[in-house]
């Protein structure tokens, strides 16, 4: 399916977290370990936060991320305290710039992977669940980005855990009237530039990977030497398919079925369950 990272913290290059770990996701996008599939070369996006700009900047394109020139030369002169990056395996939909992540909805980002499951055969159902003021930006032809419009739908700018909740929910129950056993598939990341949230699901309950970094002062206990803990603040986080390097202690997996957040001040972990709408 696809990798994912997302960053919140002290602001830093890019290139920091995309190309510098000992399994970034660059690497991952050839070698991915946990991954459904070891290559993910459907294409790629990053998007982040500049100071007094209202929305995030989003770079995607449709061809594998080890090779882009244009990737490795942004990474070297972008620097901000919140990245999303992604790598894209097609499910099915096609190969095209606009079904790469993440997706965009004025501050929002967002970014998936996992998969609707028989999307050919619910997505019309789905589809005329999205608020109609929100139907005609949709611009790609994947679920993911379906189901970020139906968030929104469903009130993500208020209250993303209840959103995705009812999100999730629709998309169960559509499944289910279609005759699809395990609907959803998901770990997907959202933001707005000062929350994250991060969400691992599946109807199953046999999510894919998800893991969040351990807390700052717990790393720097643990590995003093660490030039590059010394240099972040204690808020800094980071949120990944699978984990950037073998660092002992360093990653923890999210739990089935729960959403975490981080922001300024304590994280939280939360259960997560689908509502139905």
């Amino acid at each position: 399916m696809c990798r994912w990272l997302a960053y919140s913290g002290t602001p830093i290059l890019l290139d920091t977290i995309l190309y510098r770990p000992a399994h970034s996701l660059i690497d991952q996008s050839l070698h991915s370990r946990l991954g459904v599939e070891t290559t993910n070369g459907d294409g790629f996006g990053v998007g982040w936060y500049s100071p007094d700009v209202d929305s995030p900047a989003v770079v995607r394109d449709t061809g594998p991320a080890w090779s882009n020139r244009n990737l490795r030369e942004i990474a070297d002169h972008v620097r901000s305290p919140l990245f999303f990056a992604h790598i894209r395996a097609s499910t099915g939909t096609a190969v095209q710039q606009t079904n790469s992540h993440p997706f965009r909805y004025g501050r929002w980002m967002w970014m998936h992977n996992g998969a609707i499951a028989d999307f050919h055969r619910v997505r019309r159902d789905l589809a005329l669940s999205v608020d109609p003021t929100l139907f005609a930006d949709i611009e790609g032809s994947t679920d993911s980005e379906l189901m970020f419009r139906l968030a929104l739908t469903f009130g993500l700018e208020d209250d993303p855990p209840g959103a995705v909740a009812r999100m999730a929910g629709l998309v169960e129950r559509t499944g289910h009237e279609h005759g699809v056993e395990f609907p959803l598939q998901m770990t997907v990341a959202v933001t707005d530039g000062e929350g994250l949230w991060a969400f691992r699901y599946s109807s199953q309950g046999e999510s894919r990977s998800l893991y969040s970094s351990t807390e700052v002062r717990a790393l720097r206990a643990l590995h003093p030497d660490l030039a590059f803990l010394r240099e972040v603040s204690d808020e800094t986080r980071l949120v990944v398919s699978e984990p950037l390097g073998d660092l002992p202690g360093a990653w923890k997996k999210v739990p089935e079925s729960s959403c975490t957040l981080v922001r300024p001040g304590a994280d939280e972990l939360l259960p997560f369950t689908p509502q139905l709408v």
